[in-house]
């Protein structure tokens, strides 16, 4: 087994740090703005849902029934016999 060095760390082993530091950060800011952004557009669409709902409720009552036509009988053609 190799011994790990129990010395001060390398400048460049604390920049790798810092860097993975603040790169885990802004991923957590941007998850967190992408929830956000979610959550807003999921509320728009309840909202733009319940709005057309109502309308196509307002419109269905306002509407008058349609009478229901009945298909109409084709009078029969006579043949004319020559």
């Amino acid at each position: 087994m190799t011994r790990t060095k129990s010395g001060p760390p390398s400048p460049e082993s604390v920049a790798r740090a810092n860097r993975q530091r603040v790169a885990f950060e802004e991923g957590q800011k941007a998850m967190a703005d992408v929830e956000k952004q979610a959550a807003a557009v999921r509320s728009n669409m309840a909202r733009l849902r319940a709005l057309r709902e109502a309308e196509e409720t307002k419109m269905r009552e306002a509407a008058p029934a349609a009478p229901v036509q009945k298909p109409k009988k084709k009078k029969p053609v006579s043949k004319a016999v020559s």
